[in-house]
């Protein structure tokens, strides 16, 4: 009961220009989640000087709603035009993208907005209790534990792809080769430049996402551009139907959950929920097959997910100074400027910082509901363009969000290349998102091995000593029996027939 007398401690202290703070960074947020590669990160790079001259409670809150509307506005283009907004919405683009050319973008767009607004809400109540007692479990997260978890994440994903063995370990394998592009961090030597000093700090994931998904897109279209038909959505089905709501409702309650668990782990993107979602999704399913056809869980579980770690992605810097995500290290930034050190104390030193941003979040997860569900119609209206005209526009709001998240012509050209790439394994049906999540996972999976055997010296039983690694590893033989058996079975080779 102390937490709600702070929170309503926290209500009481917000002013009217806090909330016009918040207003304006869910605003501002969703605008750039909307554009395609400029996510959470070059949005608040954006607006982080003009917070050095605020009180530091509106400068954190207005940084604070460009995170989690920026969250929320990368499903709009993932599903309308099968590029992600920002990379956490990668998994979106799978079944988003095919409601909506089935007709139904109005559902797709109205349950995503429902589940990132349940999952950021429940992310905000694990923020306000769990925070505190949570500063000593997560001081337990070392590199062993991070490198069993990344492991299962991996072995999670490849379970349920639909193509066969060989190309799956083909894309896990090109993915983590990818992440090894640029400066080693142990040594300082380059890797896989190809004496480029443009790669030293190494591939971008946004172009890498952009390319594969949203360059490949208009290549494999281009091919029936003239006899594609110009989608026209009806009133009718731009409100989700019962069936579609009572679909959604475990995948956003689980997404959420599974959000909010990634959350907390130091380290570990929040891209990484989103793949971890669909997959067990998938797995849950009754019809596992029609996943990638347009399912509405395949939206509502991996969007919930990814809102979910927004709020607990907060906790490990809050309370260690740790940022879990990139874009919460904009956020150290922001506290150090201010006189804020964020650590144990934090809460306790400044109340009011902490629980105005957590009142803030209530307050801007309702505003974002307020924003996105009555500019469904509007959104819709895009898939009326004849795709011969929408074509140049995405291609040059593609090279802008491209440039503008690092500001290197380098990565334009990474863009294109990688658009051939995604183009050719379409063709061959390889399955995209394996690559994406070996290049995220990639480097951290290195680290994390590297850091540890560094630390016992060699001894491979650094896995195996902490609670936490041995329950990761025991998940992940799990995993490798139950493909085994399925293999034996029949089951998976069926499936990769099909596919293949």
């Amino acid at each position: 009961m102390e937490a709600f007398q702070y929170l309503y401690n926290g209500f009481a202290s917000l002013s009217w220009m806090n909330i016009f703070y918040c207003f304006l960074g869910v605003f501002w947020g969703t605008l750039v989640g909307v554009l395609p590669g400029l996510g959470p990160m070059a949005g608040t790079a954006l607006l982080l000087p003009l917070t050095f001259k605020m009180d530091p409670t509106s400068g954190i809150i207005m940084l604070a709603g460009v995170f989690y509307g920026a969250m929320y506005g990368g499903s709009t283009t993932s599903i309308l035009l099968n590029m992600p907004g920002e990379v956490a919405s990668i998994m979106t683009c799978r079944d988003g993208y095919q409601m909506a050319r089935k007709g139904r973008p109005g559902p797709a767009l109205v349950i995503a907005a429902l589940g990132s607004f349940v999952g950021g809400s429940l992310s905000i109540l694990a923020l306000m209790f769990f925070a505190p007692p949570l500063a000593q479990v997560m001081l337990k997260i070392g590199p062993g534990e991070e490198f069993s978890l990344m492991v299962l994440a991996m072995l999670l994903m490849s379970y349920v792809s639909d193509t066969s063995k060989l190309k799956t370990l083909a894309m896990a394998i090109l993915g983590m080769l990818l992440a090894c592009v640029g400066m080693d961090p142990f040594s300082g030597f380059l890797r896989f430049s190809f004496g480029y000093s443009e790669f030293a700090e190494g591939l971008g994931i946004v172009p890498i996402a952009i390319g594969l998904f949203g360059v490949s897109e208009i290549m494999v279209n281009a091919e029936n551009i003239l006899t594609m038909e110009v989608i026209k959505p009806t009133l009718r089905s731009l409100l989700p139907k019962w069936k579609d709501i009572k679909d959604s409702g475990g995948p956003i309650i689980r997404g959420s959950f599974i959000g909010m668990i990634f959350g907390f782990v130091p380290g570990i993107s929040h891209v990484t929920s989103t793949f971890v979602s669909y997959a067990i999704e998938k797995k849950l399913a009754k019809n596992p097959e029609e996943f990638g056809t347009g399912r509405i869980e395949g939206v509502a579980g991996p969007e919930s997910a990814n809102n979910a770690t927004t709020g607990t992605s907060l906790i490990p810097l809050f309370v260690l100074g740790i940022p879990a995500i990139p874009a919460t290290a904009l956020y150290l930034s922001a506290l150090l400027v201010h006189g804020i050190n964020p650590g144990p104390q934090m809460i306790q030193d400044h109340p009011q910082v902490f629980w105005g941003l957590i009142a803030s979040m209530y307050i801007g997860n309702i505003l974002l509901v307020i924003l996105n569900i009555p500019m469904v119609g509007f959104f819709v209206n895009l898939l009326r363009i004849p795709y011969c005209y929408l074509v140049p526009t995405v291609m040059v709001a593609c090279i802008c969000g491209v440039y503008g998240a690092s500001f290197k012509s380098i990565d334009i050209v990474t863009m294109a290349i990688f658009g051939v790439i995604g183009y050719l394994l379409r063709k061959f049906k390889f399955d995209l998102p394996i690559l994406v999540m070996g290049f995220v996972l990639g480097d951290r999976i290195e680290m994390s091995f590297r850091r540890a055997m560094s630390i016992s010296e060699g001894e491979l039983s650094v896995f195996f000593r902490s609670s936490f690694s041995k329950f990761f590893i025991i998940a992940a033989v799990v995993v490798i029996v139950l493909q085994l058996i399925a293999w034996l079975l029949g089951f998976r080779r069926g499936q990769q027939e099909d596919a293949d």
